[in-house]
């Protein structure tokens, strides 16, 4: 017979295996361990109420943290300092994923709308993103590559101030290109 609620049993049944508890003073229950105190040294090999008992003479907690040796290892610490300096490194973890912006221009574009861009594109940069400028040439402007050239520059000037130089102009097809990443 099915019951309609099953998957969800089923799923919450694997969120509680999948869960890893850091075991504390009673919560640990193999006999003996492995002491290591507060200052890093090794008190030995001790029976676990004996461990506690030598926690709680210092004010401390006795913490499991390599519950997969035989035996375990616990070290005496702080329980709550630690789980806040933990908590601090999953906060500091998390690493930026570098992307790269595009800002296109033509060899005809406006004073003012290449101003623009350029600050479009130190915007980017201060967010850690890489800049790719690119000058597309179209039809007739093909011939006058070295109008293309000059607003390259000019863009290249104002961004390294920003960034640095990751590949220099260079010519792809109709395209000039150039990467800045971020300092």
């Amino acid at each position: 017979m099915h019951r309609p609620d099953t998957p969800f049993r089923y799923r919450e049944r694997i969120a509680k295996i999948d869960r890893v508890q850091t075991r504390v003073n009673d919560q640990i229950r193999i006999s003996p361990v492995r002491v290591v105190s507060p200052a890093g040294d090794q008190l030995g090999i001790l029976p676990t109420t004996e461990a506690i008992e030598k926690a709680k003479e210092l004010s401390l907690d006795l913490v499991e943290v390599a519950p997969n040796e035989r035996p375990p290892v616990c070290r005496i610490m702080d329980y709550g300092k630690y789980r806040y300096e933990q908590s601090q490194k999953k906060k500091k973890s998390h690493s930026y994923q570098t992307k790269t912006k595009e800002i296109r221009l033509r060899p005809k574009t406006g004073e003012h709308d290449i101003d623009f861009k350029i600050k479009k594109a130190i915007g980017f940069l201060k967010q850690r993103d890489k800049v790719l400028v690119s000058v597309i040439f179209r039809g007739r402007e093909n011939a006058h590559e070295e109008e293309g050239r000059k607003v390259m520059q000019g863009v290249v000037d104002q961004l390294l101030e920003e960034g640095k130089l990751e590949s220099p102009p260079s010519k792809q097809g109709r395209r000039l290109i150039c990467t800045i990443s971020p300092r």
